[in-house]
């Protein structure tokens, strides 16, 4: 397994701050089993009046990460890796979930239909459906294009690649690009 602690903006962390994450880290390795974990990256950042700490774990077919700012570093660290464990949490009851109803059967206690339900409720929850056209571009370009729909982000298609991309404006104000590669 792969775990590096990173520094962004000039910072570099120190070797406490390294031995700490790697420390605390380990309630995470342990919910998720070190075998199915190919790395880990912490980023720390460091701006004027706080730090912020990235936590990126790299699982089979899972990416989990989380961000969190405050003004102590150690204190980043403690509530990323507190916002992981939720995450891995409510991710096992997701599944746990899903495995029970397909276990005992697609009604609930009620005998109403549960696939039903779910489309009930999906469906209330989706607020627009909106189609849109591809157009070949550079990264550049989709990011003027961007911010000239006053949106975080623009799904394109890569004039290079031919593959559907996605540029978003990130928290800290700069941007970042989203790749497309077909599951093999």
């Amino acid at each position: 397994m792969n775990f590096e602690v990173l520094g962004k903006g000039g910072f570099v962390p120190s070797q406490a701050i390294t031995d700490y994450a790697e420390k605390r880290m380990k309630k995470v390795i342990r919910l998720l089993g070190e075998e199915n974990i190919s790395g880990v990256r912490v980023l720390c950042k460091v701006y004027k009046d706080h730090h912020k700490v990235e936590i990126t774990v790299f699982a089979k077919e899972l990416v989990i990460r989380a961000e969190t700012p405050e003004f102590d570093i150690y204190a980043a660290i403690d509530k990323s890796i507190d916002k992981l464990v939720r995450q891995i949490h409510r991710h096992r009851e997701r599944l746990q979930n899903h495995l029970d109803k397909t276990k005992f059967g697609q009604f609930d206690s009620n005998g109403r239909d549960v696939e039903s339900l779910e489309k009930e409720v999906l469906a209330a929850q989706l607020v627009k459906n909106k189609k849109i056209e591809l157009r070949p571009m550079t990264s550049e370009e989709a990011i003027r294009a961007m911010e000239l729909t006053d949106h975080d982000f623009y799904i394109f298609l890569d004039k290079e690649t031919a593959k559907t991309n996605v540029v978003y404006r990130r928290e800290d104000g700069d941007y970042a690009v989203i790749e497309t590669e077909p599951i093999r």
